[in-house]
């Protein structure tokens, strides 16, 4: 937080595009979480962070195979922080074999926590420690629904199919933030989310996080969402109904 709107042009660099973008802040909070971690489990467990991970891919592979797993992106969103805009968080997501157990998606800006628990439930925690309860929204029809649409990672020609198809949704929307639009799915504040890409920094969390909230999801062909899954699509919903309604406006 110290560094937020005091970026000079020298802390951010591109990675893959000018649409992504790692900050000094990216790579100092993510040094400093995966410090905390190996200080706190010396169990051998794996630790993949997203910034980590893209100087050692084979990361990835850990988290199909490692009794215990920490999967971090200490600031998603950088885009927006870089620009001086509060929306951004950071999402953390534990594994067991393999399997999400355990997330939390924190917001830096009002300072609370968004946690899940498999099996457990997901609720909101302030910083003094109040809780909330978190439930998806209720099933409406596909042009009522307000969704989340993120187009940019789809191959052409799918993503102009998409992109022509979303007048069928009530709305459609984007921030630019994983963590603040699983946040909002999982407290009922829209209706779906749709992401391609899917790395397992952006989705782990959010997918455990709807899910205990009560949501249904699966992969563009219906099948289930696993964190060692990158590709294959994601579509969450509130229900089995909604997500074929959306699965089917979208993607025909």
């Amino acid at each position: 937080m110290p560094r937020f709107t005091r970026l000079s042009a020298v802390d951010r660099r591109q990675k893959t595009s000018a649409f992504d973008i790692v900050t000094e802040a990216d790579e100092s909070a993510e040094a400093a979480i995966l410090s905390a971690l190996r200080a706190r489990h010396r169990s051998g467990a794996a630790y993949i962070g997203e910034e980590s991970a893209g100087r050692d891919p084979s990361l990835l592979a850990s988290i199909a195979t490692a009794d215990l797993a920490f999967i971090i992106d200490p600031l998603d969103g950088t885009k927006n922080f870089a620009s001086g805009l509060p929306l951004f968080g950071v999402m953390a997501a534990v594994t067991v074999a393999g399997e999400v157990v355990a997330a939390a998606i924190h917001d830096p800006v009002r300072a609370d926590t968004a946690f899940a628990i498999k099996g457990g439930g997901a609720w909101m925690e302030s910083a003094g420690g109040e809780r909330m309860a978190l439930q998806v929204a209720p099933p409406v029809p596909v042009g009522e629904m307000e969704c989340v649409v993120g187009t940019n990672f789809l191959p052409e020609p799918l993503r102009t199919e998409v992109n022509s198809r979303l007048s069928r949704l009530g709305m459609s929307t984007w921030l630019r933030c994983a963590a603040h639009e699983y946040r909002l799915a999982a407290a009922g504040h829209v209706h779906a989310v749709f992401y391609n890409r899917l790395m397992p920094w952006d989705h782990a969390a959010g997918w455990l996080l709807h899910r205990e909230a009560g949501g249904y999801s699966g992969h563009f062909d219906g099948s289930g969402y696993l964190p060692s899954h990158t590709a294959g699509g994601l579509v969450c919903a509130p229900d089995q109904r909604s997500f074929d309604a959306v699965r089917g406006a979208l993607l025909a």
